[in-house]
């Protein structure tokens, strides 16, 4: 799992940061899921190493127009270059009336199926590798958060110790890669357990913007291995955030920290905080920090791999 940073300013874009969206690259099923998809995202994808042909589903927390207004031209784009089979776009009522509009005034028709789903709290998809719920977040309008969870992965199967056993080859294999216990025609009872190495522990990703702090976003951080939340302004700033309900860097640290997260990635950042203002980025990262240690700031472009956590107790050194 990769995450992939379009997108970092708040409202409006900048000479060097462009408006929301974060691309989750699935390199395993050659897959690229899509969070919000502000104006130009489809050039920041092209600037990028990913694969616009590999786009599957697109995740929009909310239909304020700097995490939606590049959707309508990154879908028609898709279609005149006839290579994304399919596209899953999941958020809120009213995306599928904005959509539609947009098609219809512009007399857009796509080549390839494309399915608006209507999210409410809870499960919104999932198969044998994935499960993505949403929450509510707390914001002008209705908002949500996404949290993508990674199944939990058997240890690698033992082949040569299992030949070195005169385990015979063919569906018993398969049992025993799952971790189950077989009972042999010689009589021996195997655990598939003890030819495997340690459970790989599923990956947890959660992205949550915009909104002030609230229980929602603590929720869909649980535990999380990465927190994406936006940061748009800085602690001095406070009655401004509340008034527009957007989080401080110290709001987003406390989610951080008290949903337990392994790392938390700073986005969403307001203009105003350029360099060569009273306060800077530089200030709301150490803000942050203060929390939270384990904080990063997000920059357009930036490539972060979720590391994979093996079973504790494995005899791994971490």
């Amino acid at each position: 799992m990769q995450i992939t940073f379009l997108g970092t300013s708040s409202g409006v874009p900048t000479r060097s940061r462009n408006v929301s969206s974060v691309a989750l690259r699935l390199p395993q099923r050659a897959e690229l899921w899509l969070f919000d998809c502000g104006e130009g995202t489809q050039h920041q994808i092209l600037r990028s190493d990913l694969k616009i042909s590999q786009l599957s589903r697109i995740f929009i927390t909310h239909l304020h127009g700097d995490h939606i207004f590049g959707l309508m031209g990154l879908l028609a784009s898709c279609g005149l270059a006839g290579n994304v089979e399919r596209v899953d776009i999941y958020g809120p009522a009213g995306l599928n009336e904005y959509l539609q509009g947009a098609s219809r005034y512009s007399h857009t028709h796509f080549s390839y199926p494309i399915k608006v789903h209507t999210v409410q709290p809870g499960v919104i998809y999932e198969d044998e590798e994935f499960t993505v719920t949403c929450g509510m977040l707390h914001h002008r309008i209705t908002a949500f958060g996404y949290r993508v969870m990674e199944k939990n992965r058997s240890g690698r199967f033992d082949v040569e110790q299992a030949k070195a056993l005169q385990i015979p080859s063919g569906p018993i294999y398969g049992k025993l890669k799952r971790g189950e216990t077989v009972k042999l025609e010689d009589g021996r009872i195997i655990n598939g357990k003890e030819l495997c190495g340690p459970t790989e522990i599923g990956r947890k990703f959660a992205y949550c913007t915009d909104t002030v702090y609230c229980d929602g976003a603590v929720k869909l951080a649980e535990d999380a291995d990465v927190l994406i939340h936006e940061a748009t302004f800085a602690h001095q700033d406070a009655e401004m955030a509340f008034q527009r309900l957007h989080s401080t860097s110290t709001m987003a640290a406390q989610t951080a920290y008290v949903a337990g997260v392994n790392q938390l990635i700073m986005t969403h950042f307001s203009p105003r905080y350029t360099p060569g203002n009273d306060i800077e980025l530089k200030d709301l990262l150490k803000e942050a920090r203060a929390i939270f240690p384990n904080t990063i700031m997000a920059h357009d472009f930036m490539v972060y791999d979720i590391p994979r956590r093996r079973e504790k107790g494995s005899g791994d050194p971490d």
